[in-house]
C-alpha cells in the first residue's frame, strides 16, 4: 500500500506512518508517473480536500493538457467534480474502489453508536432533515442538514459540515439539547467517493451547537474511531445512531 497525501489538505503527522508521496491538487502526470511505479492497479479516495481557487491549482503539464475536463467541473456542484475527477484516473487505467469495499468495518449500521438513543421529537426532526437533504439532491447542494423542533436551521454548503455547525452555534447561544445534525448521500452520488463521514470532531461541533444528536443514513455513511466516538458521545450526553431512509433506528 502507498499513499499519495495532498499537500495542505492531509495531516503530516498521519501520513509519514505509511509509504507515501506528497502531491499538489493538479499534479495529475505526477500522480499517474508514481501511482505506475509503485505498480498500483487500485486507488481509494479518502478524506477531504476544500474546494481551492482555479488560480491555485497549479496544474502540471498532464492537468493542463486534460484542463477543459479537469478545470470545467469546477462550475458545478461536487458531485459533478468528482465524476470528472474518477474518470480521469479510470482514464488512467486504474480502478477507483470505495473506502467502504475496503474497510467495511467503517459503514455505519442501524441503530445507535453509543447509549444514547432520539426521544420521538428528534426522530420527527430526523425525518425531516432527510427529506430535505433528499429534495436538495438535485441541486448537488450538500450532505449534511441541522433540524430542530422540526425547523430546518441550517443546510450545508461549500463550507462542510464543521463551518455548518460553527454557524448554528452562533445562532442558537445559550441553547443546549435540541435539534439534530443528519447526514446522508445525495440521491445518485457514486458511493465510492465522498461518502457522509462522522468521527470524534463531529461530537465536539454537534455538542458546541447545541444539538441533542447525530443521525447518518445507514449503510451509506463511514464513521472514524468508533469505540472513541461513542464514548465521547455519551460523555456529551449526545446520541448518535444510524438510521433507514424514512429516519427509522429499529
Amino acid at each position: 500500500m502507498v499513499l499519495f497525501a495532498i499537500r495542505n489538505a492531509a495531516d503530516p503527522a498521519r501520513v509519514v506512518a505509511y509509504r507515501h508521496h506528497w502531491l499538489g491538487i493538479g499534479q495529475l502526470s505526477q500522480l499517474r508517473r508514481l501511482a505506475r511505479a509503485e505498480g498500483c492497479r487500485e486507488m481509494v479516495l479518502i478524506g477531504g480536500v476544500v474546494r481551492p481557487r482555479i488560480r491555485e491549482l497549479l496544474l502540471d503539464l498532464e492537468g493542463l493538457r486534460f484542463a477543459w475536463r479537469v478545470v470545467q467541473p469546477f462550475r458545478g456542484g461536487d458531485n459533478h467534480l468528482l465524476s470528472q475527477l474518477l474518470a480521469q484516473l479510470e482514464s488512467y487505467g486504474f480502478t477507483i474502489r470505495g473506502a467502504h469495499e475496503i474497510a467495511p468495518q467503517i459503514v455505519v449500521g442501524v441503530g445507535p453508536l453509543g447509549s444514547r438513543r432520539p426521544g420521538a421529537a428528534e426522530q420527527a426532526d430526523i425525518a425531516r432533515a432527510l427529506a430535505v437533504l433528499n429534495a436538495n439532491s438535485p441541486f448537488d447542494v450538500g450532505q449534511a442538514a441541522v433540524v430542530a423542533g422540526n425547523r430546518v436551521l441550517a443546510i450545508e454548503g461549500p463550507e462542510g459540515t464543521d463551518q455548518m455547525l460553527a454557524r448554528v452555534a452562533a445562532m442558537r447561544r445559550g441553547v443546549r439539547g435540541t435539534g439534530v445534525l443528519v447526514k446522508a448521500p445525495k440521491a445518485g452520488q457514486d458511493r465510492r467517493v465522498d461518502l457522509p463521514s462522522i468521527g470524534p470532531r463531529t461530537i465536539d461541533a454537534a455538542a458546541s451547537a447545541g444539538l441533542a444528536g447525530i443521525a447518518v443514513l445507514a449503510g451509506s455513511s463511514i464513521i472514524a474511531e468508533p469505540d472513541r466516538f461513542a464514548r465521547e458521545a455519551d460523555r456529551a450526553n449526545l446520541f448518535a445512531v444510524g438510521v433507514r431512509a424514512d429516519g427509522s433506528a429499529e
